[in-house]
């Protein structure tokens, strides 16, 4: 069994941006994944999700989608849930209707934190789905604008409210209250 560091995590996904072998640490990370001790610092889930993230940037939306499937059979905690990635490259690989559906799953539970609000929001615009990504990026606002935040927070807070201040300019809708958040 293997202990995985953030540290650890870290040195992978720099040499995967220096070197441009996004597929070999994504193969390696799967490894890592099927290796991990329960106790390790990096999750068995989260290794799933970082080497989906690395499939994609390799351009194997497949590949993508089935470790994606694999932090979501795991059940572990992620940064950012794997039910948005995968309905990431769903939609890659034109799954539409399998992407929807995946969203519409954690639409009806509610996502658990703003970094998965905000990678909605974003794959949704660049798939050119703006009123969804209007409507999911309102949704993370309203849900976490209330909170008695840390600095973190509050800045995924800004970021996600940039998103949808550039989102409701391309639809062309008028300023609301949530745009003068950002005053």
């Amino acid at each position: 069994m293997t202990r995985v560091t953030t540290a650890d995590l870290d040195r992978l996904e720099f040499r995967a941006v220096q070197s441009g072998d996004h597929a070999e640490v994504a193969a390696e990370l799967l490894g890592l994944a099927d290796s991990v001790d329960a106790d390790s610092e990096i999750s068995r889930a989260e290794l799933f999700v970082r080497a989906g993230e690395q499939w994609e940037m390799a351009q194997e939306f497949e590949l993508a989608a089935r470790a994606y499937r694999r932090a979501i059979d795991d059940g572990g905690i992620t940064i950012i849930d794997a039910r948005a990635l995968l309905a990431g490259a769903l939609l890659e690989l034109d799954l539409v209707d399998d992407a929807y559906a995946q969203l519409e799953r954690l639409r009806a539970e509610g996502p658990r934190n703003l970094p998965t609000y905000i990678h909605i929001a974003e794959t949704l615009q660049a798939h050119g789905d703006l009123k969804a990504a209007q409507s999911w990026a309102t949704l993370g606002v309203e849900r976490f604008r209330h909170q008695d935040v840390s600095p973190y927070v509050h800045d995924l807070l800004m970021e996600l409210l940039r998103i949808r201040y550039r989102v409701r300019v391309d639809l062309g809708l008028p300023e609301d209250a949530l745009d003068r958040m950002l005053d």
